[in-house]
């Protein structure tokens, strides 16, 4: 991104940590990865029970990998050997974790959380269950209304993360969505969150470098 560029997204971003904490939401704006990771580190007590939303930027990112090395206890959607039940029952546990650690599909300019989910678990803790939810985007993940959140998650996010994920949907091949019904879709609930309605319970952190789907 040309500094000019940066210039003009850097006024979007404080504009952007000023509608959210408007809305009840908690947001800094970090420099880099390292500097999102120090952030996380610190809002996470020693331990504490971290549940996790599947999340790309959490991996690039290394958070995802220093959650694992910290003094918590982790319910852990990854775990090898996990049986289809006993995964499931992982992620139900996430809503008495103390912390959930997840991403967001997009953030757009009035503040709204734009999420498309599965099953359902990731977007059902952000709104209800950890005591604390920590979202880490990348900048890239901005835009400016519903409209486009919803042409991003459409033609970017939900191919890109059945194809992660080796779904047979018409996403993958054709790059957009379809709204098909295959057995193998990924994006059977569309939750928008607009308002912590706890305060400060939900805390935005955007990096300034571009992270995930």
């Amino acid at each position: 991104m040309s500094a000019i560029t940066q210039t003009i997204m850097n006024r979007k971003l404080e504009r952007i940590k000023s509608t959210l904490e408007k809305r009840r939401f908690l947001c800094d704006i970090v420099e880099n990865k390292e500097e999102a990771k120090e952030l996380v580190r610190k809002l996470i007590p020693n331990g504490a029970t971290i549940s996790l939303g599947g999340s790309m930027t959490l991996e690039e990112t290394g958070i995802l990998s220093m959650v694992y090395d910290m003094d918590v206890k982790v319910q852990d959607r990854y775990a090898e050997g996990l049986s289809k039940e006993q995964r499931n029952e992982v992620l139900r546990q996430a809503f008495t974790s103390d912390v959930l650690i997840t991403s967001t599909n997009a953030l757009t300019m009035q503040g709204d959380l734009y999420n498309i989910d599965g099953s359902g678990n990731r977007v059902a803790a952000m709104i209800f269950g950890p005591d604390k939810v920590i979202v880490v985007m990348g900048q890239n993940k901005l835009v400016a209304d519903m409209e486009e959140a919803k042409k991003r998650l459409s033609n970017l996010a939900a191919p890109s993360n059945a194809a992660r994920l080796g779904k047979n949907t018409p996403c993958v091949e054709f790059g957009f969505c379809a709204n098909c019904n295959s057995d193998d879709r990924i994006c059977d609930a569309y939750v928008t969150i607009s308002r912590s309605h706890q305060l400060h319970r939900i805390h935005v952190i955007i990096i300034k470098e571009e992270y995930g789907y």
